[in-house]
């Protein structure tokens, strides 16, 4: 069987166990490591492996061909994407006009942050730049961008960039909904039993949870660089109850943010049966 992930220590954490065969009833898994800009881009075009991890914000565009694995994927609290500025500023609507990177438009990221943009710059802003989320952060202290929307273990490090904070979307978020934030969703073609591979992911995450040392090789093996700190912060961050099983308070979540995305003519809305 095929999947694909990113290597991002909660990813690499979570798939271990199923990814090294540790899990004995279930198939052998074939991996392939991509960043969700591209998964996201393989489900829409009906490419790709018939497991992958996408992001929440992809998934009206998918729902015809791919099944929603209620476990194994990002939600959370305290975890949302962040506005980062070169100088300090508290004021939103100072970046009316203004040039502004982010990682994909077809994210949660994206999406979290146009709502919070909708409410908190009035003018409108200037134009959006789609960047690998690794450059946001030089682009943005270079002055090559004037802000940039930032993911992932950015939260930890952007201050070794001597950027500053302007917003928390995740925090604006849960204040605003409360509600965790819908991340990355994993999806599997509808040829396969959602039961199995439900079943061998949540395993999987057991599995991680009960032996936490036994993934430590592999997450740091495709860890870019990251310092083990780093990436066991990453791991706690994302890797939680949700992650076991989304429940209906994130099934709850997943409903909000797309829901209110369709209504900002974001994402096509999806029907009450699809989630």
């Amino acid at each position: 069987m095929n999947i694909a992930y990113s290597s991002c220590p909660n990813d690499t954490f979570v798939f271990h166990a199923w990814a090294h065969g540790l899990l004995p009833e279930a198939p052998k898994l074939n991996v392939t490591y991509a960043d969700i800009d591209k998964t996201n881009q393989w489900a829409m075009n009906k490419e790709g492996p018939e497991i992958m991890k996408i992001s929440f914000g992809a998934l009206p565009w998918v729902l015809d061909d791919y099944n929603l694995i209620p476990c194994g994927g990002a939600l959370g609290r305290g975890c949302g994407p962040l506005v980062l500025l070169k100088d300090q500023s508290e004021n939103p609507a100072s970046l009316s006009g203004k040039k502004v990177a982010v990682p994909s438009e077809r994210s949660t990221a994206y999406l979290l942050f146009r709502l919070w943009a909708a409410q908190n710059v009035p003018d409108g802003l200037g134009e959006i730049v789609v960047l690998p989320f690794n450059e946001i952060m030089p682009a943005v202290r270079d002055g090559k961008i004037d802000a940039g929307l930032v993911i992932h273990e950015a939260r930890f490090t952007y201050q070794h960039y001597n950027l500053c904070l302007m917003a928390d979307l995740g925090e604006w978020w849960e204040k605003d909904t409360g509600l965790p934030i819908p991340l990355g969703a994993i999806i599997a073609r509808r040829s396969l039993n959602v039961d199995d591979v439900t079943k061998w992911i949540r395993k999987s995450v057991q599995y991680a949870w009960s032996n936490p040392a036994e993934s430590d090789a592999y997450v740091m093996e495709h860890a870019q660089e990251m310092s083990a700190e780093v990436a066991k912060q990453h791991i706690d961050l994302y890797v939680n109850k949700f992650t076991e099983d989304l429940g209906e308070e994130g099934y709850a979540a997943v409903r909000a943010l797309l829901g209110r995305a369709a209504k900002e003519g974001l994402v096509p809305s999806i029907s009450g049966g699809s989630l």
